[in-house]
């Protein structure tokens, strides 16, 4: 009974998934091409003191490099976002969105996994195409995304961001690098600033 209460309450989080969907002009304006090699990057934020997993997301860099960030709390007022999908995603852009999560009570594990384009460009439609996600639902967003997928059919469902980073971690050619920072749990300055104090451009 217990589990099937629990079951009940995600979907009740799911059905409070308000949806976001920028005006086009401003998802044009935004598009960033980083260009081949195609890969796709996992994130996993993880409690320093519980060693639990906080959060998941996908970077996606396909015909044009975006972000999956479901249920996610970071923004920036210059990237557009539809449905969780964060456009616009440059070198700047990410390296804020790293910080965002990295801080002295949290780390980011970083996974990246070289794919062909077209299976870039799957990704990339499979999490345009998902829809806006509720709360506490992200792992389940970026496991449905990724499974059944060329390269990641090993990949299988699940709600715990640990899980699905072990498992992402045992692809083959997967890179992985562990990111920390001393950045206080307050830290939301990021979004508008560099370090340098300029703005993101």
């Amino acid at each position: 009974m217990r589990p099937f209460l629990c079951l009940i309450a995600l979907l009740g989080l799911t059905a409070c998934a308000e949806p976001k969907w920028a005006p086009q002009d401003q998802v044009d304006a935004a598009r960033y091409v980083a260009g081949p090699p195609y890969y796709i990057t996992l994130y996993t934020v993880v409690n320093k003191s519980t060693g639990s997993g906080a959060h998941s997301a996908i970077l996606v860099n396909a015909s044009e490099r975006v972000i999956f960030d479901p249920a996610g709390t970071w923004y920036h007022p210059k990237l557009p976002e539809r449905n969780d999908v964060h456009f616009g995603m440059n070198d700047k852009a990410l390296a804020f969105y790293i910080d965002y999560h990295t801080r002295k009570t949290y780390d980011t594990i970083e996974q990246k996994i070289y794919v062909s384009p077209e299976v870039a460009e799957l990704v990339l439609r499979r999490v345009e195409n998902y829809g806006a996600v509720g709360k506490a639902m992200c792992t389940n967003a970026t496991s449905s995304v990724l499974t059944g997928v060329p390269g990641f059919e090993s990949l299988r469902h699940t709600f715990s961001p640990k899980k699905l980073s072990r498992e992402f971690g045992k692809l083959p050619g997967v890179t992985t690098r562990v990111i920390t920072d001393d950045d206080d749990d307050n830290n939301h300055g990021i979004l508008l600033v560099q370090h340098d104090g300029t703005p993101l451009e």
